[in-house]
């Protein structure tokens, strides 16, 4: 947010009385996990990558691959996609990995494109590595017994 903006809140909630009124709702609120949401959030740099493993089943359909390898110090940038050395179309054979889907080809629109995509292209939005974290939260999730 830009500073006049800001200003312009701040002086706002200020001239409505804003601020007292929410002070008791924010205590009030937690998260999921059931901490206080001004607790500090668990830092990833606790947390350990697991070391290159088979790729990992999917859990539902259209889930993004996981990533079974490491993947610290890769380069995903504009100019640059680390990840394409290994899953691209004309390398993926020789580097025993996964081919990049049909999907990442089209635009917006459903048309073809030559290349990746776009808005295909930060690999790690989607698709991410694994670690040894424990889960954040209680989870029972099973994955749809005709998917296997």
């Amino acid at each position: 947010m830009n500073p006049k903006t800001r200003n312009f809140v701040l002086s706002l909630v200020a001239a409505l009385g804003l601020g007292a009124a929410t002070a008791p709702l924010a205590q009030s609120v937690s998260s999921v996990r059931g901490a206080d949401v001004a607790a500090p959030e668990p830092s990833p740099g606790n947390f350990r990558q697991l070391p290159d493993s088979p790729p990992i089943p999917r859990d539902y359909v259209q889930q993004p691959p996981l990533i079974p390898h490491r993947v610290e110090g890769y380069e995903v940038s504009l100019n640059f996609n680390k990840c394409m050395d290994c899953h691209a179309w004309s390398r993926y054979q020789e580097a025993g990995a996964t081919k990049v889907s049909l999907t990442h080809f089209k635009d917006r629109d459903g048309g073809e494109l030559s290349n990746v995509s776009p808005r295909r292209y930060f690999c790690l939005q989607c698709h991410i590595p694994q670690t040894d974290a424990r889960p954040l939260v209680e989870n029972t999730f099973r994955p749809a017994t005709g998917l296997r």
